[in-house]
């Protein structure tokens, strides 16, 4: 019998990707590392949203931003504002936007800021050099999406939408879930990485000799450094990535 691959996401995004690995006999376990806590709107926020048409650019990196994002914004735009260019980190969360009927660009290689970036519109955005953009995040991270588009001359604001916190109870789930045949575990962030590792606690010299699929070589050098031994470094985070990473690594 083939090793439990432990799914680290929301409940929701967990049960979507179970499903699609059941029905290639995958033996999977929904285990979220991340607890999302949506922020409370404050009025620099429904500022931003009230202004959004004052952007050129919207940048989603996730597809719970793009879920919040889109509920906040349909209380003051009844139909979507004009003339923004909207991008997504990642196919899952393009998916999302173009649900509520938006013209999404997405890349067709890589699901990080360094390839949201190489896309072409960028260049016509950025010539006239008074750029503005609003990046739909959680607090904190994609730091260096911003920071390279200011380099070049634009101005960044963030629309933080939600905070991550530590799942609860997750050194007894952890536990658990080895003493039930746990081998591997899909983590798509270095906080969910890091949220790992403190719950292992003991346990961790054996759970760091679990094969790991992580989203970009960013993560996987934050693994490497916290010693797990067995690292898959996936061409994304969306599911098609995941699966393809999967199928190519498969537990024994």
């Amino acid at each position: 019998m083939t090793g439990v691959l432990l799914l680290t996401r929301s409940e929701a995004d967990n049960q979507r990707l179970a499903g699609k690995l059941d029905q290639l006999n995958v033996r999977t376990q929904g285990m979220p590392l991340l607890h999302i806590e949506p922020q409370l709107e404050t009025p620099s926020q429904r500022q931003l949203l009230l202004n959004i048409d004052l952007y050129q650019a919207v940048i989603v990196v996730s597809p719970v931003a793009a879920r919040l994002g889109l509920e906040r914004l349909e209380d003051y735009w009844p139909q979507m504002p004009v003339g923004i260019d909207w991008f997504a980190v990642g196919r899952s969360t393009a998916e999302v936007l173009q649900t509520a009927g938006l013209t999404v660009q997405v890349p067709d290689q890589g699901q990080d800021s360094e390839a949201v970036l190489a896309l072409p519109r960028w260049q016509a955005l950025l010539q006239p050099g008074d750029l503005k953009v609003l990046i739909w995040r959680g607090t904190g991270g994609r730091e260096h999406l911003a920071e390279q588009l200011r380099v070049q001359g634009a101005q960044v604001d963030y629309l933080e939408l939600y905070r991550r916190c530590a799942a609860q109870d997750l050194p007894a789930r952890l536990a658990e879930a080895s003493a039930a045949g746990a081998r591997g575990l899909l983590v798509l962030s270095v906080q969910a990485l890091e949220y790992w590792r403190h719950a292992a606690a003991e346990n961790w010299s054996e759970q760091a000799g679990w094969r790991c699929w992580v989203p970009s070589q960013r993560v996987a050098e934050r693994a490497a450094e916290l010693g797990c031994k067995d690292i898959i470094v996936c061409n994304g985070a969306d599911d098609s990535a995941v699966i393809e990473a999967v199928m190519a690594h498969p537990l024994t």
